[in-house]
């Protein structure tokens, strides 16, 4: 058995799309209607994919605060020049639990939590 995705309900598509490809630089894989109301996008860079579901006649989208994305970052440095520069704010970090890792966290535009890591566990 193979874990080939996390699905998250967006508000809307192309500034997620957006924000995932522009700052984190996953590559948009396949984008496509699935009915009238709904539009979905596949993003990655590996084997593991992130899917976004827009649906139109959805009024909200709940996020749980106890869920986060890890994202692996060469420079924690550069990537907090970036969020400046793009007005991000860092929710909490930097974080540097052992020698080998240290981390931030952001949210994406539908409140997810995205953990910014430079290191290995």
């Amino acid at each position: 058995m193979a874990f080939i995705w996390s699905t998250l309900n967006v508000k809307n598509l192309d500034e997620s799309i957006k924000f995932y490809v522009e700052l984190l630089g996953l590559e948009l894989t396949n984008r496509f209607k699935a009915g009238p109301e709904t539009e979905i996008a596949f993003l990655g860079n590996q084997s593991t994919k992130i899917e976004l579901i827009e649906n139109v006649g959805k009024s909200s989208i709940e996020i749980g605060e106890d869920i986060s994305w890890g994202f692996s970052v060469v420079s924690l440095d550069k990537i907090i020049s970036v969020l400046n520069k793009k007005n991000i704010p860092i929710l909490k970090g930097p974080l540097q639990p052992n020698p080998n890792i240290k981390f931030i966290y952001i949210k994406d535009p539908n409140g997810m939590n995205i953990q910014l890591v430079e290191g290995s566990i």
